[in-house]
């Protein structure tokens, strides 16, 4: 997440936010090919869930479907319940927590960035330090997870200077990317390719592929995830940088900045979703089905009913 200019907010997001369809927008889709099949449920409309929050991030969807996502400023996690609407504090303080993401076992990880660390967050919310550091020195600031299927952990670890940090300059030398094997505690180096800002970042079900948005580059890259969990083949996939991303089942890719731009496998733009704020931050899928899209974008949080699921 870098933070945007945005607008003048209200103050009104208490500790229980129970905002139910306050606003419906409607969504501007664009598709480059008439022949695309749509993505977005017939009639759909993009509805605002909850505002008067300061940059919200970093959503994640539990097994339930119900979602979880970041007020970083703030410092906390808030929790989306998928069966009424409403939105709640989860955790706060969170240690600055930005993306999230749950593992296997359903323990919510976070790249917690007040101290540039990944933690594990369990049921009963026990905080496990799972990464703090690389060769003994800070990472830059665990920006943006994925898990696969094996349970390791892939992060993206740019450098955005943070107000409730004392350091001024990256103890790092590279913007990387790093994977954090299941039952490991040294993360490895998977990609180190003169990024700008690597941020989004999302693999396919299968394992197969990752992909890994240069958000200041304006580059979204594909790679081939070997067994071991490195990275080879590395190809442009599509011209557009990504604070977040997600996938839907079948290969479409989503990045985010203005509104929600959706690629087709091949890295074709097949749809846009038009989001009313500045910047989106972030998109995943939740609903008891997957069939509904969460979006984080500055202040605010949206759904839009999809006619694709999401994958877990």
């Amino acid at each position: 997440m870098k933070r945007k200019s945005k607008k003048q907010t209200s103050n009104h997001c208490l500790n229980v936010i129970s905002i139910s369809l306050l606003m419906i927008v409607t969504v501007s889709c664009q598709a480059q090919k008439p022949h695309t099949k749509a993505i977005i449920a017939d009639g759909a409309q993009l509805i605002l869930v909850a505002d008067g929050f300061e940059f919200t991030e970093g959503p994640a969807a539990d097994k339930k479907g119900n979602v979880y996502f970041t007020d970083q400023p703030n410092d906390r996690i808030l929790k989306w319940n998928a069966v009424d609407n409403t939105v709640s504090d989860f955790m706060k303080p969170s240690g600055r927590s930005n993306g999230l993401y749950f593992d296997n076992q359903g323990n919510l990880l976070a790249a917690a960035d007040e101290k540039n660390e990944i933690w594990s967050i369990d049921v009963d919310k026990k905080v496990s330090v799972l990464v703090t550091d690389f060769d003994r020195k800070k990472f830059n600031g665990p920006n943006d997870l994925w898990v696969d299927a094996k349970g390791g952990i892939y992060f993206t670890d740019p450098y955005y200077q943070r107000p409730w940090w004392k350091h001024q300059e990256p103890q790092q030398k590279s913007k990387r990317v790093y994977y954090l094997a299941q039952n490991t505690k040294k993360p490895i180096i998977v990609a180190d390719d003169n990024f700008d800002q690597p941020n989004g970042i999302i693999g396919t079900p299968n394992g197969d592929t990752l992909y890994v948005a240069d958000q200041a580059g304006n580059k979204t890259y594909s790679y081939t995830i070997q067994k071991d969990g490195t990275l080879s083949n590395k190809k442009l996939f599509a011209n557009l940088g990504s604070d977040g991303m997600t996938i839907d089942h079948v290969g479409n890719v989503y990045l985010t900045g203005k509104g929600v731009t959706v690629f087709n496998k091949k890295g074709e733009r097949i749809e846009h979703i038009a989001v009313p704020e500045d910047w989106t931050a972030n998109v995943t899928f939740g609903g008891s089905n997957q069939k509904t899209l969460f979006i984080t974008a500055m202040d605010s949080v949206y759904i839009i009913e999809m006619a694709v699921h999401g994958v877990r």
